[in-house]
């Protein structure tokens, strides 16, 4: 029996670990306060791979998982681990070893592939029509947090359950994502309770970026801030604000028809004063849309484009809650259950680097699944996402070759 035309030596996990430095791994485990104690086999890389693996595979449980490394055993050699962890290890391990060897882990690899995602993000569409990209979009940066419900009350929730009138824990997901590397660059977890300006207060972005974020964000105080740094933003307008207007020019279509609004307005807290910019764009059968910025040079097509982009890191949250294993959880303590995000983290950069690699349009979604069904498979998987068909066509011309020539009616 013929080999598959897309046969390797390594399995599809194998490569997805080569984009790991495997000793880089070990001297940040090493330089991880806490992360080497008490361990005899089980070390940092290890168990970056065991759960790496146990999250790419959709394992709801360390139960699972163990079953699951166990029908691989004689593959393990290829994953540089000839440990075959048990799950009372692994949960000993998300209780001990700190998380922020893994939040390290992530850090080093953003550092190291984030020239190349901001390099191969395809070109931006929008209704079907490709955009050059415009100079503010290079250092264009979006903020944001998700929340993750808890089952139990681990980590402190917001609101009770409208029946039953129960508490559940909850952690929040704090990130800044770059719109041109599509990964976050930064992320902070905190209990769910923790206000989305907690971020704002804590980030500082190079002079002359551009950071959008909705009204959740809105602290005049921090606006300021940035103005100082010479960063500009846009967010949208809560009706509540009190402000002074001291400028106002009101924009008409052909039509007669108000397109936008554009004004400018100061805000004063006490002794803090801060001007900027609100403009009110009308839509046709929609309502209206207030947004705020510090920048008065940009378009209102520009500030308008900006917030829109926001939402990218809503597809963000999107993709990771839709492709990978945060409704269970390997463990239930604070740390495990952070431990496990930063995993998911680090899988969906790994798995974004992989996709950008591949020379053909596959969706995020599609690349994901086909990792999970062939993760320990030896096929070449960016050659077989490329051509899926190329294995079954050269196994049809094999077969046309070996037939035996049709026999003729007069022979």
């Amino acid at each position: 029996m013929g080999k598959d035309s897309h046969f390797t030596g390594q399995p599809v996990y194998s490569q997805v670990l080569k984009l790991l430095d495997k000793e880089k791994i070990r001297q940040i485990s090493h330089d991880t306060q806490g992360s080497e104690s008490y361990v005899k086999r089980f070390g940092g890389y290890e168990h970056l791979v065991v759960m790496l693996f146990g999250v790419l595979k959709h394992f709801d449980s360390l139960r699972e998982l163990e079953i699951g490394m166990k029908a691989e055993a004689h593959k393990l050699s290829h994953l540089g681990i000839e440990y075959l962890v048990r799950r009372s290890t692994l949960a000993e391990a998300n209780i001990r070893r700190p998380q922020e060897f893994f939040a390290s882990v992530y850090a080093y690899l953003l550092e190291k592939y984030a020239k190349f995602l901001a390099d191969s993000r395809p070109p931006k569409s929008y209704k079907g029509q490709t955009h050059e990209p415009k100079d503010w979009e290079k250092l264009l940066y979006m903020m944001d947090s998700t929340t993750i419900t808890l089952f139990d009350n681990i980590l402190k929730g917001v609101g009770r359950h409208p029946k039953s009138g129960k508490k559940k824990g909850g952690m929040k997901v704090h990130t800044v994502m770059k719109y041109h590397v599509g990964v976050p660059m930064v992320v902070q977890l905190t209990s769910a309770a923790k206000h989305d300006h907690y971020l704002l207060k804590e980030v500082h972005l190079p002079k002359d970026s551009t950071l959008a974020m909705d009204r959740g964000y809105i602290d005049i105080a921090q606006f300021q801030r940035l103005t100082d740094e010479g960063v500009c933003y846009v967010t949208k307008m809560k009706k509540n604000l009190k402000y002074e207007v001291l400028k106002s020019v009101t924009y008409v279509n052909q039509e007669g028809l108000v397109t936008h609004v554009d004004q400018n307005v100061l805000f004063t807290r006490g002794e803090l004063t801060h001007e900027a910019r609100k403009v009110e764009i009308f839509h046709e059968n929609k309502k209206p849309v207030v947004l705020l910025s510090n920048n008065f040079d940009f378009s209102v097509e520009d500030i308008s484009e900006i917030y829109r982009l926001r939402w990218a890191i809503e597809s963000l949250y999107k993709q990771l809650k839709q492709n990978f294993p945060l409704h269970f959880f390997y463990g239930d303590s604070v740390n495990a259950i952070q431990i496990q995000t930063w995993v998911v983290l680090i899988a969906n950069l790994l798995i974004t680097v992989l996709s950008r690699s591949i020379k053909r349009n596959c969706a995020f979604s599609q690349v994901v699944t086909m990792i999970r069904l062939t993760l320990m498979y030896y096929i070449n998987f960016i050659s077989f996402m490329e051509n899926p068909d190329k294995t079954w066509d050269d196994i049809l011309e094999r077969n046309v070759q070996r037939a035996p020539p049709e026999p003729m009616l007069f022979n």
